[in-house]
């Protein structure tokens, strides 16, 4: 026995709109079409299924075989629809907004596997402070975002991006394990106040210190120079490693901090299916190399 889905769609509008002629015209087909399907599943039942009057009406068998072929059809139309959403999210342009150290040491990695998993879609990177990133993407500069520390809600964790004191390789503490931030109390402390310098002041806040720093600097880069220098020390994320020259060293830090990097759609709008299909390789990605 060899039922299709063309078999059940004829029979099904058949008993719809009452005869062959409207079910025709329902279908876009000849009425010929038509009456060749039905009599083909009939055929394939070893049994009439429609009493072919005006209108045209069910036979036991076919009072039997209606809810069935209407779920068949209804399963079939589900698969198409799920092909069709997968379909338009392996094509399309995602923007995707991060912070200048997360666009250095995470991002590249994630371009790397979504183009080989997602070879359809087109990643766009802006780069901004943390602020600049949420406001992108909550007015639809950015499709998607690598967010620190976000509220909850969907998207994936892609790293719990852990504190660390930058100091240079000279320093009496550089060949230490970790580092308590107690014991940079004399040292000269930098800050580059961004999304950071919060987090920051929260550390000395659990050591009981006062959150002074010595300079505060805009740039990433001079202040990795300035620790280069002797001039002071700070504290970055684990995610800033990939900045760091071998000159200077990045130690765990006690009290321990650490922050959350969210991949993540808008919250207030609907994600594009581009930005899902993303998000869904990420978290993939992450559970098989976990």
């Amino acid at each position: 026995m060899s039922v299709n889905l063309p078999q059940l769609r004829a029979f099904l509008a058949v008993v719809d709109t009452g005869g062959f002629s409207a079910a025709a015209a329902e279908l876009g087909m000849s009425q010929s079409a038509v009456s060749h399907a039905v009599a083909s599943l009939e055929r394939e039942l070893a049994a009439p299924l429609l009493v072919r009057a005006a209108p045209a009406r069910t036979t036991a068998l076919g009072e039997r075989v209606l809810p069935h072929a209407r779920v068949a059809l209804a399963a079939a139309r589900s698969v198409e629809q799920i092909a069709a959403e997968a379909a338009e999210a392996m094509t399309g342009v995602v923007r995707l907004a991060a912070t200048p150290t997360v666009c250095q040491g995470m991002v590249p990695g994630l371009l790397r596997h979504w183009r080989e998993d997602q070879p359809g879609i087109t990643v766009r990177v802006f780069e901004g402070d943390s602020a600049e990133v949420s406001a992108w993407l909550d007015d639809g500069t950015a499709d998607a975002a690598i967010l620190i520390d976000p509220p909850p809600g969907p998207g994936v964790q892609l790293a719990t991006d852990h504190y660390r004191a930058l100091l240079p390789g000279d320093h009496p503490l550089a060949g230490e394990p970790s580092v308590d931030i107690r014991d940079l109390e004399d040292d000269q402390f930098l800050i580059s106040p961004n999304g950071c310098e919060a987090r920051i002041r929260t550390i000395h806040g659990l050591a009981g210190l006062r959150f002074d720093p010595t300079h505060r600097v805009r740039d990433l880069a001079t202040l990795i120079s300035m620790v280069q220098a002797g001039i002071g020390v700070t504290v970055l994320s684990e995610v800033s490693r990939s900045f760091i020259p071998p000159d200077l060293v990045l130690l765990p830090l006690e009290p321990r901090t650490a922050r959350r990097l969210v991949l993540t759609g808008p919250s207030a709008r609907p994600w594009h299916p581009a930005v899902r299909a993303l998000a869904e390789s990420a978290a993939g990605h992450l559970a098989r190399t976990a």
